[in-house]
């Protein structure tokens, strides 16, 4: 006769899973409060999001475009041209569309691909320790002894002239870019591996993939949306290095430090071609950065202090 009280362990771990899931979605509603509370946060992220649509809806709503040649030549800002043209009839406001466009495509998708690569990697690395956790250490740690933007600049070379640069030149960032991501995710999960409900969940025979997807990555996650801001800001910066130095998207097509690299020289005759693409630049930078404040501040309301700015 098979005894009903083998059955009482697995309907307990059922019921703490379901009680977790609850809790999780109840913390969805607060944790938005928490972060529109900071108004700082809340116009950097309204800025990031109107960046965004004048980089992909605006093109398609001005009547320039950034690859075709207008009449007029070198002219200041105007109402015809609010961010000039340059010396060979180049809108400005069409390319400066186009190099946000550009450079906001490369900067998500470095964020996005190194955050999700690092953050499985990381995990891994925390829950299995020992053999697995320093051999992926040691991997981490080679990758991170070269000069990121030297390593990312012979390695766009080598790749110049493809159809696909600004992917090319993502996914170089991107691998650049997610040992950082994996380090503090491990930290991370490292001691998440000790809770009750991971050993719950090996008691209920959940596989380790499980465990690791379901478990460990998103209770992690406060630390993997921070990550991803911090690295849209670092990626979008060397991306403009790049492209400054001759390295990062090329002609025909343009991004906001290719259009800061071929301005330079026109920078005392013909400022707007150089300060429109570099207020970009810090725009995108700063209100990135202060989302990823605003985020660490609602996933842990100890940091608010109490006072919201």
């Amino acid at each position: 006769m098979t005894n009903p009280l083998k059955s009482f362990p697995s309907t307990a771990v059922i019921d703490a899973r379901e009680g977790m899931a609850v809790a999780s979605r109840s913390k969805v509603p607060a944790f938005v409060r928490r972060y529109f509370r900071s108004k700082t946060s809340t116009a950097a992220l309204i800025v990031f999001v109107l960046v965004l649509v004048f980089a992909f809806v605006g093109p398609y709503l001005w009547h320039y475009r950034f690859d075709v040649y207008t009449p007029d030549n070198s002219v200041p800002p105007s109402w015809e041209h609010p961010f000039g043209t340059d010396s060979t009839g180049y809108d400005g406001l069409a390319q400066v569309m186009r190099g946000t466009q550009r450079s906001a495509q490369i900067a998500l998708f470095v964020a996005l691909s190194a955050t999700l690569v690092g953050s499985f990697v990381g995990a891994l690395a925390g829950y299995y320790g020992r053999f697995v956790d320093g051999l992926l250490m040691r991997l981490i740690d080679l990758i991170l002894v070269f000069p990121s933007i030297a390593v990312a600049a012979v390695l766009s070379y080598m790749t110049m002239g493809t159809d696909t640069s600004w992917f090319t030149i993502g996914l170089v960032l991107a691998f650049l870019a997610w040992p950082v991501v994996a380090r503090i995710v491990r930290a991370n999960v490292l001691s998440i591996t000790q809770s009750d409900y991971v050993a719950a969940a090996k008691g209920a025979g959940a596989s380790d993939f499980s465990i690791i997807v379901r478990h460990l990555v998103p209770n992690a996650m406060g630390t993997i949306l921070v990550a991803v801001t911090v690295l849209t800001a670092t990626a979008i910066l060397s991306e403009t290095a790049l492209s400054y130095l001759g390295f990062g998207v090329q002609s025909p097509d343009t991004s906001l430090g290719l259009l800061i690299a071929q301005a330079q020289s026109a920078v005392t005759t013909r400022p707007w071609l150089f300060y429109f693409p570099g207020l970009f630049i810090i725009l995108i930078a700063i209100t990135v950065s202060f989302i990823g404040d605003g985020l660490r501040r609602a996933l842990d309301p100890r940091q608010s202090g109490g006072t919201q700015q």
